[in-house]
């Protein structure tokens, strides 16, 4: 009976309370569905693409790690095949001289030795290990033999050796090393320490300041999943703690769940962090470490957009739907058409169908109002997903802006204005090419200041950095605007001279010479400088063989009294 009560109840009112109160309903489950359907299609789209740009970050601080394991170990082999300098012993000064001014120009570099064939160390900055074995060290048991970097590990026989560091953490090392031969035959291994510090200045530069909607980290693990580095100093508390490389589960949201992309993960301390984990390209054998670079932001952080997307679509679809429900109480004829073509029109909405519109209905002012409604909604909606792929594209830009500054710093010697190594390196690779292709000749000058040691002792740091700034001003004014100019390390230059032959590259060499000879520093007085000039022989000569050839060169003009310019033999 009282199902009975109940029909008779609907069916004593009127058509337009009847259309109402079904129309109403309809609206207000087609608006849920609607800001549902987009808020969550917005909501998934968001939480991709915060994880791309997560992976985006831990790909270019693992690029840059790859980088500087790259420039080590690169500097250990051109260190190792100074062949001029070992010939004239091991403990020679002149090789001593060249293991300071190397260190010097890489702050990094914790200690440079050279040890014998015996495993005996002949030489070293700061006099440290001297006539110590290190025949049982890794990095001498493979530096015999090859390139070698090894991974980081505590300091042993330095550890007592060195000041404390400031940030109060132990010392760990990580090691490059190469073998030096003179002719056939390896008389000895150059080891460099290269200090683990620099790894945070790489995490650092990338990783932006904590904020109110944002806090992301960086850490690096190594091939066994060990933890080697955590950002503010954690790595020996977390290490502790049992911290390894973070597994995501099978159903991990966010991602795959197969560690190949970002995906949520519960860490150590109890938390879901978004995580996105990177493996360290190498850029040579040598330094295939294995290593992962690690990317984690608060989920809570991570997906605020997504959340406050939802939220906004749920508001924006309960306010149509009291919208569409006031006008569907003022519906009288043809409603229902209306209604069905209007459910059609949300369905496909929802399906993503291309091209789907809300339609503008005709039958009567209210079902006009409700219609422009739902297409406001609709184009709102699909404006703020606009917006927010906007928005990401923007970060994104700014991201690689600030990689490319990031690159061209890392290119640039920040005294002089002119080429580093790392640049000049990739100027002459280019060079190399077009001379090949072209069969053009190709040579270059090494230049290095005369006495600049005696300089910065006597006149000052300050003196001698305006030796060198007067130096590179020189070089610049004298060569052509063709030719690349670099300073690739303490007081040693290198021009790069296309289209010039042995004769012209020594012609131009013997000028600079003269020029910086005619020169007067106001405090330090007459300067001079030594050159040295290489040339390009055949198809497959390389780079790093027309500097060795150049500084083989440079070496013999300062044998031979400085002031002057040599030739490669």
């Amino acid at each position: 009976m009282g199902h009975a009560m109940r029909v008779r109840r609907f069916s004593d009112l009127s058509l337009r309370s009847q259309i109402a109160l079904v129309f109403g309903t309809i609206v207000v489950a087609l608006a849920a569905l609607l800001s549902l359907g987009f808020g969550e299609l917005i909501k998934v789209r968001n939480e991709r693409d915060a994880g791309a740009s997560l992976m985006m970050v831990a790909e270019n601080a693992g690029k840059l790690l790859a980088n500087g394991l790259l420039d080590r170990s690169r500097e250990a082999e051109v260190l190792a095949a100074a062949e001029v300098v070992w010939v004239k012993g091991l403990d020679s000064p002149e090789a001593h001289h060249m293991l300071s001014r190397s260190q010097a120009a890489q702050p990094n570099s914790v200690w440079i030795g050279v040890a014998d064939a015996q495993g005996v160390v002949r030489n070293a900055t700061g006099g440290l290990l001297l006539d110590q074995s290190v025949l049982e060290r890794p990095w001498f048991k493979a530096g015999i033999d090859k390139l070698y970097v090894g991974d980081v590990h505590p300091a042993k026989l330095l550890e007592k050796l060195l000041p404390p560091q400031a940030s109060g953490e132990p010392y760990r090392f990580v090691d490059f090393a190469a073998p030096i031969r003179i002719g056939p035959t390896t008389v000895g291994v150059l080891g460099i320490h290269g200090s683990w510090e620099w790894t945070g200045e790489v995490i650092e530069s990338l990783t932006p300041p904590p904020t109110e909607d944002s806090a992301l980290e960086l850490f690096v693990f190594d091939r066994a999943g060990q933890l080697i580095y955590a950002p503010d100093g954690q790595t020996q508390a977390l290490q502790a703690a049992g911290q390894q490389l973070p597994k995501p589960p099978p159903t991990a949201r966010g991602g795959a769940g197969d560690g190949t992309q970002p995906a949520v993960v519960r860490w150590l301390d109890g938390r879901e962090y978004l995580t996105a984990i990177a493996p360290m390209k190498p850029r040579n054998t040598a330094s295939d470490l294995g290593w992962r670079v690690v990317a984690r932001e608060p989920v809570e952080l991570a997906f605020a957009e997504a959340g406050r997307t939802v939220r906004l679509a749920l508001v924006i679809g309960l306010t149509a739907a009291m919208v569409a429900s006031v006008l569907a109480w003022l519906a009288a004829r043809r409603l229902s058409d209306d209604l069905y073509s209007l459910a059609d029109a949300a369905t496909a909405v929802e399906a993503e169908t291309p091209g789907t519109r809300i339609p503008q209905t005709r039958s009567s002012r209210e079902v006009r109002k409700l219609s422009g409604a739902l297409r406001r909604m609709t184009h709102h909606l699909l404006t703020a997903r606009e917006a927010m792929e906007e928005k990401v594209r923007m970060r994104t830009l700014e991201l690689e802006a600030a990689n490319r500054a990031l690159d061209l710093q890392a290119r640039t010697d920040a005294l002089t204005g002119l080429l580093n190594r790392r640049g000049f390196e990739t100027q002459m690779a280019f060079a190399l090419a077009l001379a090949r292709r072209g069969g053009r000749p190709l040579s270059l000058i090494t230049v290095d200041v005369d006495h600049f040691k005696r300089v910065n002792d006597t006149y000052g740091h300050e003196a001698g950095d305006e030796v060198l700034r007067r130096l590179a001003r020189t070089l610049e004014l004298r060569l052509r605007n063709s030719d690349v100019v670099a300073r690739v390390g303490g007081e040693e230059f290198v021009a790069l001279l296309p289209d010039t032959d042995l004769a012209g590259a020594r012609s131009i060499a013997e000028a600079l010479v003269t020029a910086m000879d005619d020169q007067h520093d106001p405090v330090v007085g007459h300067i001079t400088v030594s050159a040295g000039v290489a040339t390009m022989h055949g198809l497959y000569d390389d780079g790093a063989d027309m500097l060795r050839r150049g500084d083989a060169a440079l070496y013999e003009a300062k044998g031979q009294g400085r002031n002057r310019v040599c030739v490669e033999t």
